[in-house]
């Protein structure tokens, strides 16, 4: 009796084994991936490319106006704040320069005095010039008729030499005179530029106040702007490329602009290329023009500038990822017939994620984009969407979690 129950048990495991195999290699053939790498293509086109070149940019206002007072004063009285808007001509702030007026109006004085002494010395000089001249003539006149003898003549011509040559001498002298009163008025010019006689400190445009170091009853630095003024019309942004880039760039040519700060992106155009490098960057400045509807910006913003230079149309433009290099040979994958071939390439510009084949490539080719650093000439492939290709991986990923569950203890 036991022996038969063995036989059955034994029995029943076999059809369970038999069943459980049948069920298991249904699932595997179900599972069956379709043949060939999955890949994705793209259509080969003509398009236009250029290079880009990126450099970093400051925004600043296209007429600022910096007021240095270059002497020490006292601030008496302020008007006005860094942030407000301001008017030609308004009041910002009154300085206590007494003395500094006073040394300005002598020196103005002294500079006008000296320009008065070489206009009525020269006058003066010119007519003994004329009449050590109108001597000499009238003697040659003399000596025709035989009234006046050739050492007259000679001793005429003499005269009329050192008039000249003191005239010269004179007028060289007060010269140097005015040269000496007009650099003191021009020191002192700079100094109390934009102060008037009452000692006020004037807008010399409309705009806004970005910096205002003035305080009331304080001492003001020579060494800072005691104000900055940007105009309120046009910004401007000013980049620095190299001697490579600047032949390539010229006056109304535009610029791709794109301040990280405020998010802003628009297309600017060179005003400028400046032909001579600065001493210390041994660079070139390039200022360009804002748009008069872009805002938002502010001076001393920071910008990314990108010049398109070297522009290719009607060129074959591919992803520059769909490239793969291998012993300095440029190579891609193309689809033909559900299967990749192998294609050598020789490339040209390069632009914002894009390269130009020059040769390999031809319109209408379809280019392996994503999936080609598994191919091998020859190899067999299956063209999938983005889509696709993300369900197969979300598919994948379910298949690798159920293989990895495991049965309770106890239920095996």
């Amino acid at each position: 009796m036991i022996k038969y129950s063995r036989i059955i048990a034994l029995s029943l495991a076999a059809v369970l084994i038999l069943s459980l195999t049948a069920c298991g290699g249904g699932e595997q053939e179900a599972e069956q991936p379709a043949a060939g790498v999955a890949v994705q293509v793209e259509t080969v086109r003509a398009d236009i490319i250029a290079t880009e070149n990126k450099v970093s940019g400051k925004i600043s206002a296209d007429s600022e106006s910096t007021i240095l007072i270059a002497t020490a004063a006292k601030c008496t009285a302020v008007y006005a704040q860094a942030g407000d808007q301001v008017q030609a001509g308004d009041i910002l702030c009154t300085l206590d320069l007494g003395s500094s007026l006073s040394s300005y109006n002598a020196a103005r004085i002294s500079y006008n005095s000296a320009v008065q002494s070489y206009q009525d010395q020269k006058a003066i000089l010119d007519k003994q010039v004329s009449m050590a001249l109108d001597n000499v003539n009238n003697t040659k006149a003399l000596f025709e008729i035989g009234a006046a003898s050739q050492l007259e003549i000679d001793q005429a011509e003499l005269n009329y030499q050192n008039a000249v040559a003191g005239r010269n001498s004179g007028l060289s002298q007060l010269e140097a005179g005015i040269q000496n009163a007009k650099s003191g008025l021009e020191q002192l010019d700079t100094a109390l530029e934009n102060v008037d006689q009452a000692g006020n400190v004037i807008a010399p445009q409309a705009g806004t106040l970005v910096t205002m170091n003035a305080v009331e009853n304080s001492f003001i630095s020579n060494s800072m702007p005691l104000a900055v003024i940007d105009g309120a019309d046009q910004m401007k942004v000013t980049a620095s490329v190299s001697e490579t880039l600047v032949p390539k760039l010229a006056a109304g040519d535009t610029a791709d602009v794109y301040v990280s700060s405020i998010g802003q992106s628009f297309t600017a155009t060179i005003r400028s290329v400046e032909r001579a490098a600065n001493l210390q960057t041994k660079l070139y400045t390039v200022t360009l023009t804002v748009p008069a509807d872009v805002s938002g910006l502010l001076s001393g913003m920071f910008a990314d500038v990108t010049f398109h230079t070297d522009v290719s149309e009607n060129a074959i433009v591919v992803p520059t990822e769909a490239i793969l290099t291998s012993n300095d040979i440029q190579y891609v994958y193309v689809v033909e017939n559900d299967t990749a071939k192998y294609v050598e390439v020789t490339t040209g510009l390069t632009g914002s994620g894009v390269t130009e084949v020059l040769s390999g490539l031809t319109e209408g080719q379809q280019l392996v984009t994503v999936g080609q650093a598994y191919l091998a000439d020859g190899d067999p492939v299956r063209v999938v969407t983005e889509e696709n290709t993300q369900f197969e991986d979300t598919a994948d990923d379910a298949a690798d979690a159920s293989d990895g569950e495991q049965a309770p203890a106890g239920e095996e």
